[in-house]
């Protein structure tokens, strides 16, 4: 499942910079989440990050994008697939 942003949301920027996947970006009038990018912080964390920092509680789960775990888990690895690899120094 992917999470959504309600019109809750007080703009407070917290959740951002907590997302590891950058699913969530600012809006037109609140943030909002892209489905495609969230996987609830699955291969991560044990919890969705930005439901922990969120101070209004205002990120529920989207009805709308029901996922399983394991589509989750694929949905991360394709993430980690496509993520350019980290410049090393040397």
């Amino acid at each position: 499942m992917a999470l959504m942003i309600t019109d809750q949301c007080i703009n407070c920027d917290v959740c951002e910079p907590e997302c590891p996947n950058e699913a969530i970006s600012q809006g037109a009038e609140i943030y909002v989440i892209d489905p495609a990018r969230c996987t609830e912080c699955v291969g991560h964390f044990a919890t969705p990050q930005c439901r922990e920092v969120c101070p209004v509680d205002c990120i529920p789960v989207d009805p709308d994008h029901v996922e399983a775990p394991a589509e989750l888990q694929l949905k991360y690895a394709g993430l980690m697939a496509t993520k350019p690899a980290a410049e090393t120094v040397g």
